[in-house]
């Protein structure tokens, strides 16, 4: 009878979690399908600068989109929080992560400072909203425990995700898996084309 292998690393208790916005993502596209259309029918069409022009504006339009809508994310894994924002992604292991607020808009707190969750937005009508919801006490309640009668406290969107990520990170922030320094890279793959578009149109103009 064989003994079971005690050296098997344990599998991944909790499954990474990824956050995005519906209306970014959605918009994003709209907007890209529009740019295409537009900038496909002058690079079909038009003269050579109007062609040109195109082809500039569609370098500095389209990576400027994306980067505002489709990029944004944040990915919460068992040691580290990966914010993808515009133009940087931010990996910050638990152990960094002092707090997590959102106000006027969601950001991560670390010590040495802060970072906005692009993919988290704030919705102040989506708050007062579910206020009024609370006030007239149209919340499920739970069916069990003290505050059977009371019902849960609802939460919108965004203080719903924050809560999630507070979760994770005190689970996590102890273990010395989670532990190091923040890590901020630039997105150089969505700037790059923005810069040549940007100097191209500047150009164009100019003549």
């Amino acid at each position: 009878m064989t003994s079971p292998d005690r050296t098997t690393p344990p599998q991944q208790q909790y499954a990474e979690r990824s956050y995005r916005s519906p209306a970014a993502l959605v918009g994003g596209a709209l907007l890209l399908l529009l740019g295409l259309w537009l900038g496909g029918d002058a690079l079909l069409r038009g003269v050579v600068p109007t062609k040109l022009t195109a082809l500039f504006a569609l370098l500095l339009g389209v990576p400027l989109v994306i980067a505002f809508t489709l990029r944004p994310q944040v990915r919460a894994g068992e040691d580290r929080l990966t914010v993808r924002n515009p133009f940087r992604t931010i990996t910050l292991p638990w152990g960094a992560v002092e707090d997590l607020r959102a106000a006027f808009s969601a950001e991560v707190f670390t010590s040495g400072g802060k970072y906005q969750l692009w993919a988290v937005p704030v919705s102040l009508r989506q708050r007062k909203k579910v206020s009024r919801q609370a006030a007239r006490g149209s919340a499920p309640r739970p069916r069990f425990g003290l505050n059977a009668d009371a019902g849960p406290v609802p939460r919108a969107m965004a203080d719903q995700t924050l809560d999630e990520l507070r979760e994770i990170k005190e689970r996590a922030a102890h273990r010395e898996s989670a532990q190091g320094e923040p890590v901020v890279r630039w997105s150089y793959e969505v700037l790059a084309p923005m810069v040549v578009g940007a100097v191209g149109l500047a150009v164009m103009v100019a003549l």
